[in-house]
């Protein structure tokens, strides 16, 4: 049996025991990075190549908007909807209206009443 180590440029160190041919298939695989090695499942493969981002939560919106000075004048739900809607992301106002009392709740933001209608400012 021969045996073999190798380094490679981050400093791993693989050690390989095997015939002269196993271990010239295993130094030609670690040559060639888009190819996964024998070891590495299928399953493993996919998830390195085709990883999605996360996905963005009506908190982390609405965050974002706070910090972009969306409210510096009071909106009310259906201009927040609009926003949101421009930006990609559609939610039913029955859905924000919840959303923007949990910041309220938080102190992120502020409420005020005019004509029987809410309006939300920072």
């Amino acid at each position: 049996m021969a045996r073999a180590q190798i380094t490679g440029p981050d400093g791993t160190t693989i050690k390989i025991t095997g015939t002269p041919n196993e271990i010239a298939a295993v130094v030609e695989r670690l040559r060639q990075p888009d190819k996964p090695a024998a070891s590495v499942g299928k399953r493993a493969a996919k998830t390195d190549k085709g990883r999605r981002q996360p996905r963005l939560q009506l908190v982390d919106l609405i965050e974002t908007l706070i910090d972009g000075k969306f409210f510096s004048k009071p909106k009310e739900l259906g201009a927040i909807k609009a926003r949101l809607e421009e930006l990609g992301h559609h939610y039913p106002v029955t859905t924000l209206s919840g959303a923007m009392l949990r910041q309220i709740r938080k102190r992120n933001l502020r409420r005020i009443k005019q004509d029987n209608r809410w309006f939300y400012t920072g």
